[in-house]
């Protein structure tokens, strides 16, 4: 077997590989390895993320929650 022809095999390889990874990607889904986001607490978040304060610092995690409450 040629070089060229060993090449060929292998790009094709290379080639179905990334096809194959992309469908079961789609299938299974890529998950976040903390978990999922409970809803309603990413829609309170985005919502006060839009507010005009959205540029406040939080320098510890009970401020965070205090201003989300």
């Amino acid at each position: 077997m040629s070089t060229s022809t060993i090449e060929k095999r292998l790009n094709d390889l290379a080639q179905e590989i990334g096809m194959l990874r992309s469908a079961v990607i789609g299938v299974v889904g890529e998950t976040d390895p903390e978990g999922d986001y409970r809803p309603e607490f990413v829609k309170k978040v985005l919502r006060l993320a839009r507010r005009k304060q959205a540029g406040v610092r939080f320098t510890n995690a009970s401020d965070f929650l205090n201003k989300i409450r």
